[in-house]
């Protein structure tokens, strides 16, 4: 069966230029690479025959000679034709020697400077010619970096702790991982476990572990940056007298809180250092303890009688001026 044209074998014109004969040609390479298509051997004859048309049109000097003689300039032994380029692709030299003129298969198979490499032959170099002969073989491999998902206490984000992490590896064995959780971790906070993703090839260190956090709702706290919040109810004579009410902190420990007399709901009274802890170079944040008045549901006559006589005697307009 006759050579088919190498201007028809790239898919370009006679006047093509030379960016444009590099890119035909990286389209087909990366199309057509046996390491792509293993064992697809008319895949593999279309790739031999894009690196023969490859090496004579990229070359001025054979192109010129194409261009005059066809096939026949670099027929019996001719010694400007291509090299036996095209009868094993895995025993070519590494790219700028004999048989790739000046091609750097970096750009075509690692994502390199050529945008149109992407990252998909990345890992086809790292075994290019691997098992075959004359071909470089791929040393050690970084294992595989794991993503994970973790739901954990608020009072373990805020404070700090340590929790656990269940994860099935490719081989379906189980294995536990104990995740240490930064005080003030927040809600979308990934935390980076060193060695503990997928295991390395040939003795290679093994992949991360990267983890993203969600923080759990707290019944009574709640959070602002490193500040903590809650909601303390108060009774009436406790907000009129004022008093000392024992307010809890996140970290088991209740504090005590003078509540001013004639304090109303919605007042806020700060507790210094108990929110979340400090960490260079931030300072502890702080508790805002916000005071609830609650008032008696079931008031009898006398009780009613009573309202009625505080009221007359400290009459209070608490809308007037509001709106």
């Amino acid at each position: 069966m006759p050579a088919r044209d190498y201007y028809e074998v790239l898919g370009i014109s006679r006047d093509a230029t030379a960016d444009q004969i590099k890119k035909a040609y990286r389209k087909l390479a990366r199309q057509h690479h046996p390491d792509v298509n293993p064992g697809d051997r008319a895949a593999e004859a279309k790739f031999k025959e894009a690196q023969s048309a490859y090496d004579v049109l990229s070359d001025a000097e054979k192109r010129k000679r194409f261009d005059t003689f066809g096939h026949a300039a670099f027929e019996n032994g001719g010694a400007t034709g291509p090299r036996s380029g095209a009868t094993e692709w895995s025993a070519r030299q590494a790219p700028g020697g004999p048989g790739f003129e000046n091609v750097d298969f970096s750009q075509y198979f690692g994502g390199g400077a050529d945008p149109e490499g992407g990252g998909v032959f990345e890992e086809l170099l790292g075994r290019f010619g691997a098992g075959r002969g004359g071909g470089r073989r791929a040393g050690p491999r970084r294992g595989t970096d794991l993503e994970a998902t973790l739901e954990v206490p608020f009072a373990t984000a805020v404070l700090g702790g340590s929790t656990q992490i269940g994860l099935t590896r490719e081989d379906g064995s189980q294995e536990t991982v104990t995740i240490k959780v930064p005080p003030g971790t927040d809600s979308g906070s990934r935390l980076r476990i060193k060695g503990r993703g997928g295991p390395g090839d040939k003795g290679a260190t093994a992949g991360d572990l990267t983890v993203t956090i969600t923080v759990h709702q707290h019944p009574y706290f709640t959070r602002d940056g490193d500040n903590l919040t809650i909601e303390v109810p108060i009774s009436l004579d406790e907000a009129v007298l004022g008093a000392k009410v024992d307010v809890p902190t996140l970290a088991g420990v209740k504090v005590t809180v003078p509540v001013p007399a004639g304090t109303s709901s919605g007042q806020k009274l700060r507790v210094r250092g108990k929110g979340v802890p400090a960490r260079d170079p931030l300072p502890a944040g702080d508790l805002f303890v916000i005071l609830k008045v609650v008032v008696p549901k079931l008031v009898d006559e006398r009780g009613r009688d009573l309202i009625r006589q505080f009221a007359d005697l400290y009459p209070q307009r608490p809308r007037e001026g509001l709106w």
